[in-house]
């Protein structure tokens, strides 16, 4: 019986061991937060939730609108830097490192304040979902530029010598040989980069955007359960990262090489 709590030495385990030790890693961590509740004397009562179904509704929309139109201008401006980063022109190549280097390199919460109070202000960028999916998507898209141009560097260049040999142009060089390998290796890193993208926005509760957590300052402003409202929020948060996570590892499992 015990068997069923280790892994075989090969192979993967049985879907009945992986049920079961998770129900029982589940139960564990549930058990551990539910004893800590009863040595605070701490009683959970989710009842005043109801009153604000439909403001937490739309908040999770606003937050996937957000996060899902903040992953296509990111892809973008990730390729667009990535590309910058080869440019034979030198300022446009030192312009997209420090571009990466300040983003990577400073924390979102002072680069939201930065670009939406100084920046925003002087070029009248008034709209908070528009200027929140700017600074959303320049955050990501320096890491997904270094995803981007890490996968191109790990190209084997003896493969781009064969193509040239072969009498392959420019063109078909990158769509025969380039891109289908860059897409299998970047596609699990960029589909993970998503779910960062949707915890990320959390951040844009500071310029007062109704997003899942705005709407969960707001409601324990006026219900001081912080237990129950914070919990809640993370949940809703899982129910969006949780997929895209489970997606990135089939997508790992895929395209491995």
């Amino acid at each position: 019986m015990w068997l069923w709590f280790l892994a075989p030495r090969d192979g993967e385990p049985s879907l009945f061991r992986k049920l079961l030790n998770a129900v029982l890693a589940t139960a564990l961590v549930c058990g551990f937060f539910l004893l800590s509740l009863n040595r605070i004397t701490y009683h959970l009562d989710f009842s005043f939730l109801a009153l604000y179904r439909f403001r937490l509704w739309k908040a999770f929309l606003m937050t996937l609108s957000l996060s899902a139109a903040s992953l296509v201008v990111c892809l973008l401006l990730g390729a667009l830097v990535a590309y910058a980063y080869r440019s034979r022109v030198l300022m446009v190549r030192y312009v997209a490192r420090g571009y990466v280097y300040f983003i990577r390199g400073t924390p979102l919460m002072m680069q939201i304040y930065l670009f939406f109070y100084i920046v925003g202000s002087a070029w009248q960028v008034n709209d908070r979902f528009l200027a929140g999916v700017l600074i959303l998507s320049m955050f990501e898209g320096a890491y997904v530029a270094e995803i981007i141009r890490g996968s191109y560097e790990s190209l084997d260049k003896l493969q781009l010598e064969a193509a040239r040999a072969v009498g392959f142009n420019r063109r078909q060089t990158l769509g025969q040989v380039i891109l289908p390998q860059m897409i299998s290796r970047t596609l699990p890193a960029l589909t993970g980069q998503f779910a960062s993208i949707i915890k990320d926005s959390s951040l844009l509760s500071l310029i007062s955007l109704i997003e899942l957590t705005q709407a969960t300052r707001e409601l324990t402003a006026n219900h001081f359960n912080l237990f129950e409202a914070y919990f809640v929020l993370g949940l809703l948060y899982l129910l969006l990262t949780l997929p895209v996570t489970a997606l990135t590892g089939w997508l790992e499992k895929r395209f491995k090489y």
